[in-house]
């Protein structure tokens, strides 16, 4: 199939230019945990979801709007509407939340003129950067997306140790070394792809229908960050800021899985809207679907097979009490990521309702859950709350997913008991008996490690073959 062969293609270019940067951003993890405490990096995690949450609502999320209708646009003149209707609004947008955050900060906290301003610009420098993004995709330049990725991942890198080890400036000191960051990098991207060129009049019509398509993507985008936020929010005031800092650091990990499938995402949406009118696109949507799921599961076995060697040697000691919760966190984004392969195919039909109202009722209930239950259970209860809120939205925009195809399932008997018995070894030095046997317990992870590493490699024969031919075809090509 050429449409796989090209998804296969933008997945690889657009991990090249986030993979190596990613790496080590783990890598730099001894130094945030040894120079940050627990509330101080609770209250930097706080800062960034914060962010994740309002970007969506100051920009109503146009920028994936101009994304989708770039792809149908037949000509420049089309594009060069698309993009003023998005330009516009989200610079109205943008001047409207300043003016409203500098009052509220001003008049509502005791922050600094300085941590103010540092929380703004934080905020704006994500909104360009999601702006300098979806720019370079939807008018086809996916490898200077990858370019961009790259750039950014390295000025972050470079400016955290800056601010860490040589400013000495803490939390807020990665607040302005992502901002800087994210500014230089949205502002070359957005000079390269000489985006004055492609300003132009308001169109009301055209504007009107963008932003039919996107509202309804706010409240999906919004709930995510909810169930996000909710967590540490509630942790930090009903715990402490160390509990939320265990559990940030616990994100980090499961956050691999988002990081590889999001490689595979950025290009699935596109590849998902070009697909949507071919007669062949029930068999494109389920082989590709079978792919993602298998390897999706693959990442998330080996990942909890492989923690026990990890995490000592990238977390601090006073973060340990991370390791409880990092498979509950696993799972949860395994359906987390599922979720948002069928949410590609329900924007490739442009029907983002449904995205919506899934998420909507999911962060209604994990915020009642952790309300409820964290008092007593503390982190764990954000971790179910967490997992619980993504099997609900996986199985709901399942079976919703019908109204347009259906998708074949694999079996998942045996799948699901793997996982019990890889879990079973994670935890084991927990189990009485097993504990003070260091041997054993080495023993054991390296059987699970090794195990889950053969049944990957073997369940995702295919899929892997696919990938080295694209690279080897790639490279032979040059």
């Amino acid at each position: 199939m050429n449409q796989k062969r090209q998804l296969m293609k933008n997945t690889i270019i657009i991990a090249i230019g986030k993979l190596s940067t990613q790496i080590i951003s783990y890598v730099l993890l001894p130094l945030y945990t040894s120079k940050l405490s627990p509330a101080e990096y609770g209250t930097y995690d706080f800062i960034c979801t914060l962010s994740l949450f309002l970007c969506p609502i100051i920009t109503l999320l146009m920028e994936e709007s101009m994304f989708r209708y770039l792809i149908d646009a037949k000509n420049k003149l089309e594009r060069k509407q698309i993009i003023s209707q998005t330009i516009i609004y989200t610079f109205i947008g943008t001047l409207a939340f300043t003016i409203i955050a500098i009052l509220i900060m001003a008049f509502c906290t005791n922050y600094s003129p300085k941590y103010i301003a540092a929380i703004i610009l934080f905020v704006i420098s994500n909104i360009l950067i999601g702006l300098s993004n979806a720019l370079s995709r939807g008018l086809g330049k996916i490898k200077l997306y990858s370019v961009s990725n790259f750039i950014l991942g390295i000025t972050t890198i470079i400016l955290n140790i800056v601010f860490i080890l040589w400013i000495h400036a803490g939390a807020e000191g990665l607040l302005w070394a992502n901002t800087i960051a994210n500014s230089f990098t949205a502002i070359v991207i957005l000079a390269i792809l000489k985006l004055p060129m492609y300003i132009g009049k308001p169109n009301k019509e055209l504007m009107k229908d963008m932003i039919k398509y996107s509202i309804p993507l706010v409240p999906n985008s919004i709930s995510w960050n909810i169930i996000n936020m909710s967590n540490r929010l509630i942790l930090t005031n009903m715990v402490s800021s160390a509990a939320n800092g265990i559990y940030a650091m616990a994100n980090k990990f499961p956050n691999i899985i988002s990081v590889v499938y999001g490689y595979f995402y950025t290009a699935w949406k596109e590849s998902a809207a070009k697909i949507v009118k071919e007669e062949n696109k029930n068999e494109y949507y389920n082989s590709i679907y079978h792919d993602a799921k298998r390897f999706l599961y693959a990442v998330t076995i080996c990942l909890i097979a492989a923690m026990p060697f990890a995490f000592p040697i990238f977390i601090n000691s006073s973060y340990e009490e991370a390791y409880i919760y990092i498979p509950i966190i696993m799972i949860a984004t395994y359906y987390s990521n599922l979720s948002s392969f069928y949410g590609g195919i329900f924007s490739a039909y442009k029907d983002t309702k449904i995205m919506g109202t899934t998420t909507i009722v999911a962060a209604v209930l994990n915020l009642v859950i952790v309300f409820l239950f964290v008092t007593n259970f503390e982190i764990y209860a954000a971790c179910f709350a967490t997992l619980i809120a993504n099997l609900i939205v996986y199985f709901y925009r399942k079976k919703k997913l019908r109204k347009y195809l259906k998708l074949r399932e694999l079996k998942w008997q045996g799948p699901l008991l793997f996982l019990a018995i890889i879990c079973l070894a994670y935890y084991a030095k927990y189990i009485p008996g097993i504990a003070q046997n260091q041997i054993l317990i080495w023993t054991i992870n390296i059987f699970s490690l090794v195990i889950a590493v053969l049944y990957s490699l073997a369940n995702n024969y295919k899929f892997i073959k696919g990938i080295l031919g694209a690279v080897k075809g790639r490279i032979n090509r040059k």
